[in-house]
């Protein structure tokens, strides 16, 4: 079977002649390591510099090179994709230090190269209803930013599952309006505000779905969180009231054009997959068995509803041996593979600090207990 051709049939809950593996985030030492190359995409101060020295085409190259070299190299049958940035001048901010800056809306940014963009965000507190957007203001695509996908679906579309990544999901829009701890508590003192920013933010993902699905890719992925260790963060009434209809539009956005549509969301969610299942997700992606979300019992309730996309804990990756990555893999395949719904991948990405060896492990454990009949 081709790669595309296993994904599929998993999402369809069919089996394949092997599970299908792949992954979404990967860290840029992780990617310069396998490939053997410096890397532009996906690196963080090195992008940024270059989008400001009038090198985006460079930055677009460097994507495409990235996301059609890597499944090749790890063997894998799906890549995810986001949104290129807009093909537009980029100016050089006011640095502040070497790795930081304050951009024109005043947000201070410092890039940490152990961790990644930092961002000292001033959130508008004060925001009303009357601040947002309006619902009925166009909102169009820049096309160029549709040139990611381009430059991998030329190269990989008769061959591989293509995923987009949104930029912006919406369904818990506090990034776009007044911060995390207060959008929560606008759930609770107003939620005429809550209702009125989804509505906002899922309909201008929604463009985004159209025209990622418009250029050929294969599947839509959101991304907002909404759980922890411990569960909902903001409670299950107040997730059926403010959340799923927006992932309801969307799934339904996506599947008016043929597409399949993945949820990411990590954290403890049992109690929200019923609900997930119920509206029409097509597969679920930031499976952490750490905290709870064991695969015998996901498949037992729910494995012949949905696609799971997981299998290894990221901190295994990073911290265990290679033996813990296998005995995951195989736990995760030997339960939730049969019937098919099984993707293999990290419960979110790769993730700085994760071990090639590990990687390694996983990749083998895939071809070992992988192959169908699963034993």
């Amino acid at each position: 079977m081709l790669p595309r051709d296993r994904v599929i049939a998993q999402l369809k809950l069919e089996e394949s002649d092997i599970v299908p593996m792949g992954e979404n985030h990967v860290h840029s030492k992780f990617i310069e390591e396998v490939l053997g190359h410096e890397i532009l995409y996906s690196k963080g101060f090195d992008e940024l510099n270059a989008l400001w020295d009038g090198r985006r085409d460079d930055v677009v190259r460097s994507c495409t090179d990235v996301l059609t070299e890597l499944p090749k190299a790890l063997g894998w049958d799906y890549v995810r994709i986001p949104a290129a940035p807009k093909k537009k001048e980029y100016k050089r901010p006011k640095m502040t230090s070497e790795m930081s800056w304050i951009d024109e809306q005043g947000n201070e940014f410092h890039y940490n190269p152990a961790v990644g963009l930092e961002i000292d965000q001033g959130y508008n507190s004060g925001m009303t209803i009357d601040d947002l957007p309006d619902i009925d203001e166009e909102f169009v695509v820049d096309d160029s930013e549709m040139d990611y996908a381009r430059g991998v679906i030329a190269n990989l579309r008769n061959t591989h599952f293509i995923i987009a990544r949104l930029p912006v999901d919406g369904t818990l829009a506090y990034k776009q309006t007044v911060g995390m701890e207060e959008y929560l508590t606008r759930m609770i003192t107003d939620p005429n505000f809550i209702k009125r920013a989804s509505e906002v933010y899922v309909k201008r993902s929604i463009a985004y779905i159209n025209a990622f699905l418009d250029t050929g890719v294969d599947a839509i992925m959101t991304t907002d969180d909404y759980a922890d260790n411990r569960g909902l963060m903001m409670g299950f009434e107040r997730f059926k009231t403010f959340i799923l209809p927006g992932i309801e539009k969307q799934a339904d956005a996506t599947h008016k054009k043929g597409g399949y549509f993945i949820k990411h969301t990590d954290g403890r969610v049992w109690e929200a997959l019923d609900s997930l299942v119920g509206i029409g997700v097509d597969g679920w992606h930031g499976i952490q068995p750490s905290v709870g979300m064991d695969f015998k019992l996901l498949k037992e309730k729910f494995g012949k509803k949905l696609c799971f996309f997981g299998g290894v804990n990221c901190e295994t990756l990073i911290d265990g041996t290679p033996r813990d990555v296998e005995e995951e893999a195989r736990y995760a395949i030997r339960h939730a593979a049969p019937g098919g719904g099984l993707v293999l991948t990290s419960g979110n990405g790769l993730e700085n600090g994760t071990s090639m060896e590990n990687y390694r492990a996983m990749m083998k454990a895939r071809e070992e207990y992988g192959r169908y009949p699963i034993k």
